[in-house]
């Protein structure tokens, strides 16, 4: 099967989802990359256009202060490729495992086979980490990784606190969510630690999701936050528990290195999501006919 394009965007991060769906392109991609969870808009950002209401402003409770952020990015990722989906701009969908460029053809294959090959015009490429011969990436001795280390609360997860800013590399910062392992809005919350490590560091015991733990739990305590409290002291000063904390998962995501292109088929549009966001608006008259009934 070949299929035959003027345009095509490769890439799934919200980006090049925002850029495909402004000018009407069909996407590509080896693995969606969904905006991470924490990840939010600004407060006046107005997604009427797409039926994403903001209701009630979310608050954000720091040690110190409080603070208003929009709707999560994810929301947005998601109502987008939905739309492109119905209009038939996301061929391949979630199918393709990798893509390969020959020069000619754009292969794409999933883990057992060839699935089909792509002819185009121009390629606007916004990364994806299973995709050869469309650029070629700046080779680095110790490339970097996001790390995220989802943790769970076994014991002193009731607290106010929803984000603690560390800034440190391992441990750069901490999220606090209400638990996905309860039914319903639990009152106890699960956590997840952002960290930027090296490759070196990835295969670190020092840098592992144990230390990840105790790092967490040390910067809660340094800003005087405690556990449930378990009685009093002979003095009369409140005891309470420790913190204890199981590790539910880690996942890792490489940084993205600097790349550039030989081929004058394939640019990489340097157009940032602000400017795409502006443009969403006048974009969403060609779905009317899906939006109408959202």
């Amino acid at each position: 099967m070949i299929l035959e394009y003027e345009n095509i965007v490769v890439g799934s991060c919200l980006r090049a989802v925002l850029f495909a769906f402004n000018n009407d392109y069909p996407i590509f991609f080896s693995e969606p990359r969904r905006p991470f969870r924490f990840s939010f808009l600004a407060p006046n950002t107005d997604l009427g256009c797409v039926k994403l209401t903001r209701g009630e402003l979310t608050e954000l409770t720091n040690i110190t202060e409080v603070k208003v952020v929009g709707l999560r990015k994810e929301l947005l990722w998601e109502r987008l490729l939905f739309l492109l989906n119905l209009d038939g701009k996301v061929p391949l969908a979630n199918l393709c495992a990798s893509m390969r460029f020959d020069g000619e053809h754009l292969t794409c294959s999933n883990e057992y086979s060839k699935i089909g090959a792509l002819n185009f015009r121009n390629c606007f490429y916004f990364g994806d980490d299973n995709v050869s011969g469309l650029v070629k990436e700046k080779e680095l001795a110790n490339p970097t990784y996001t790390c995220y280390d989802w943790i769970a609360f076994n014991r002193g997860g009731k607290h106010k606190v929803d984000y603690i800013w560390v800034g440190d590399d391992f441990v750069k910062e901490i999220w606090f969510y209400s638990s996905d392992r309860m039914c319903g809005n639990s009152p106890v919350k699960d956590a997840c630690v952002v960290s930027t490590l090296t490759q070196d560091q990835l295969t670190d015991f020092d840098y592992g999701e144990t230390m990840a733990r105790f790092k967490m739990i040390s910067e809660m305590e340094k800003r005087g936050m405690k556990g449930r409290q378990n009685g009093y002291s002979t003095n009369g000063n409140p005891k309470h528990y420790r913190f204890r904390t199981t590790p539910i998962s880690r996942t890792v995501r490489r940084d993205p290195a600097e790349i550039r292109t030989e081929n004058d088929q394939v640019s990489l549009p340097k157009v940032s999501e602000g400017s795409l966001l502006a443009h969403l608006e006048a974009s969403c008259a060609a779905y009317d006919r899906f939006l109408r009934y959202l």
